[in-house]
């Protein structure tokens, strides 16, 4: 309760300071900060078990925050680097990243030409030892803090390898490591179509993705797919260089209008190329800077997009310096593209009384037009102009993602395989399928679903309220029967597990770019876009020319 009565204070501390006429916000500021200072010393001097002050006032500056949005956020000192690689993309390091599968923390990528790709490093090595420190010890922040340090200092790894007995060691020296937010650039098998992935926006990732466009339109691409799915955003500035990649210079972008300062950006060079046939691809996971880029171009119909609505992230952080060597990120202003919508989903300003957050209604949504005429509507992210259902993977599926037998599958075998076929020919045979399915039911542990978990729930609560003697007998029955359709569960979804699978496999094998191209040849987004590119007549209509 005095944990709670802290938070509140800092909320209200806020909530008055908003709300009063400047005249009298200073003396409500300095009033509530010197009630916050009693009551944090009272606690810490009187509550009745020993308080950790600096989890105390992170806990209160978290939630203070957060009843703002969830991007205005404190960052300590200790995250800063943290925060600062996800920014630049940019870290010391030997170029590997881990996954925590159970209690293990497992190799998922390693980076071609960097330390760890070049000194033996696998996809699949479980990683026991950092510079003797066993990671079973300390918590997965803490061993990847460990792997991550100062440029040229060295660092000590024990991984244990699928077929050796023994720990192996390997000793790598820490390099910088640059994030590459264009995993994946090519040409679609027997088109004219390059497709360019662009994974996040990360400062010069817009010098990236104009070398793997230049790289496309060299090896013959007439027309254009860029792949922001799943693209969680980034720097704005970013953002306005790419869209000026497709139109011309002195173009409108983006307005950003706060509290205190309304700014419009402009292209400010002259295009890549403003007449190549272009798609862009999204889904729910695009947002932010993604949703610029493809609000502005299909504002300016200047390319067709294509896949799910987008995300709906409309708010604009800045980042600064602060006290004790941390950093501060502040939502300052909302964002709007060229046809004057904003296409923020969640009115953050607005919550009910429950403190959720609720999207904006349809009853308010505003119209507004592209070039050509066509209606786009601001507060509901990003509509495709041709949409493509995603389908949601079976539960099976995703239980044996999230629990590591896919992976640790694809590493067994790419271990007892020493060729294997390239991304776009790879297919499991059903031989080779059936191995896997023998391979899941010997091990140690089951693959859980959702829904094992809530028929636990269900025996809980039953066995606390006491009703269980009088439903054990359809519980039962409920769990045979479970267990009767599981065992068909890898016939009933083979032609969803198989493919994750594969690319799991061609993703220890050919790494990012063999993962992309192997999933990007099966991919209906992607289909849907070559056949609407392929057809100027249909592409022209839907975008409006006349």
């Amino acid at each position: 309760m005095r944990r709670k009565t802290i938070i509140l204070s800092l909320v209200a501390c806020v909530t008055l300071f908003a709300f009063t006429p400047p005249a009298d916000r200073f003396f409500e500021l300095a009033r509530n900060l010197e009630i916050f200072s009693s009551l944090f010393k009272e606690v810490n001097n009187l509550y009745v078990d020993e308080v950790n002050p600096n989890k105390l006032a992170r806990q209160g500056i978290d939630a203070m925050l957060n009843s703002l949005d969830p991007y205005t956020n404190y960052i300590p000192e200790d995250e800063v680097e943290d925060y600062k690689t996800q920014n630049t993309g940019r870290y010391g390091g030997i170029g590997a990243s881990t996954i925590t599968v159970g209690n293990r923390t497992i190799v998922s990528m390693v980076f071609e030409n960097y330390p760890a790709y070049k000194n033996g490093l696998k996809i699949g090595d479980e990683v026991v030892k950092i510079d003797g420190v066993d990671l079973a010890k300390i918590s997965p922040e803490e061993g990847t803090k460990l792997m991550q340090g100062q440029v040229g200092t060295v660092i000590k790894v024990g991984v244990k390898r699928f077929g050796h007995d023994k720990l192996i060691d390997l000793e790598f020296t820490r390099e910088k490591i640059k994030i590459n937010s264009v995993p994946y650039f090519g040409m679609l098998p027997g088109q004219d179509i390059g497709l360019v992935q662009l994974t996040d926006f990360t400062s010069e990732c817009s010098k990236e993705l104009k070398k793997g466009i230049l790289s496309l339109k060299e090896q013959g691409a007439k027309k254009i797919i860029l792949d922001l799915r799943g693209n969680p955003g980034g720097h704005l500035n970013e953002a306005i260089e790419i869209c000026n990649f497709f139109i011309p210079k002195g173009k409108p972008v983006v307005s950003t209008r706060g509290k205190s300062d309304w700014h419009e950006y402009e292209t400010q060079n002259n295009a890549l190329d403003e007449d190549i046939p272009l798609a862009i691809l999204i889904n729910r996971g695009s947002a932010s800077a993604s949703e610029i880029v493809a609000g502005t171009l299909q504002d300016y119909d200047r390319a067709l997009v294509v896949g799910e609505r987008s995300y709906g992230k409309g708010l604009v952080q800045i980042s600064r310096s602060f006290i004790y060597n941390s950093y501060l990120k502040i939502t300052t202003a909302k964002y709007y593209t060229p046809s004057g919508r904003c296409i923020q989903v969640l009115d953050y300003s607005h919550r009910r009384e429950d403190g959720s957050v609720a999207s904006v209604p349809d009853s308010i949504k505003k119209q507004f037009k592209t070039t050509h005429g066509r209606p786009v509507f601001d507060g509901g992210g990003i509509e495709p102009d041709v949409a493509v259902p995603a389908h949601a993977p079976s539960a099976t599926a995703v239980a044996l993602v999230r629990q590591g037998f896919l992976f640790d599958y694809a590493t067994r075998y790419t271990a007892l395989h020493t060729t294997v076929a390239p991304p776009k020919s790879f297919s499991l045979t059903a031989a080779e399928y059936q191995d896997f399915v023998n391979w899941v039911r010997l091990q140690k542990t089951e693959y859980k679903t959702a829904l094992d978990g809530s028929l636990k729930d269900l025996e809980e609560e039953a066995t606390r309220e006491q009703y269980m003697p009088l439903i054990r007998t359809q519980l039962q029955q409920v769990r045979q029967r479970l267990t009767e359709i599981r065992q068909q569960d890898f016939v009933t979804y083979r032609d969803v597990i198989q493919p994750l699978l594969e690319r799991e496999i061609m993703s220890h094998v050919y790494f990012e770019k063999g993962a992309a191209e192997f999933s990007l040849s099966r991919d209906e987004e992607v289909k849907k876009a070559v056949s609407l590119l392929n057809d100027p007549q249909a592409t022209h209509k839907i975008l409006g020319h006349k």
